[in-house]
């Protein structure tokens, strides 16, 4: 099984997540956060943090929840994303926990968050997916 610190360097392999800056934040016991610092170059034409990098956090975290219970070898199999609001603020975190998980597949629930200095959290996201292990 995987602990934080082989966690965070999976993610850190991943030339996307470095390239928007994503950082996991907690790990472990079916769960796991993902956090990355909002800013312009995320955002679309009307200011908010675009819905690309919404799903990407879910899909994320999701996975890296999934990998709590079924280990590092893994793939999203799919996941569904909900827009609750549009998402404005300094942090986005995505927080997933594992529902069910197999022997080789692992469905999870993910809320995504923004976070301004002060402020109470602001889900603007919901999500739910599975991960499966690779062939």
């Amino acid at each position: 099984m995987l602990d934080f610190a082989a966690a965070c360097d999976g993610l850190a392999s991943q030339p996307f997540s470095r390239l928007l800056g994503a950082r996991l934040t907690e790990f472990g016991d079916g769960a796991a956060t993902l956090e990355l610092d909002i800013r312009v170059g995320l955002q679309q034409q009307n200011g908010y943090l675009h819905g690309g990098v919404l799903a990407y956090a879910a899909d994320n975290a999701l996975t890296f929840a999934a990998g709590t219970a079924l280990g590092p070898a893994l793939l999203t199999a799919g996941f569904t994303i909900d827009y609750l609001r549009p998402a404005v603020g300094a942090v986005l975190r995505a927080r997933a926990v594992v529902v069910q998980a197999g022997r080789s597949r692992a469905t999870c629930r993910c809320e995504v968050y923004t976070l301004d200095e002060g402020r109470e959290p602001l889900m603007c996201a919901a999500a739910q997916g599975s991960a499966r292990r690779r062939a």
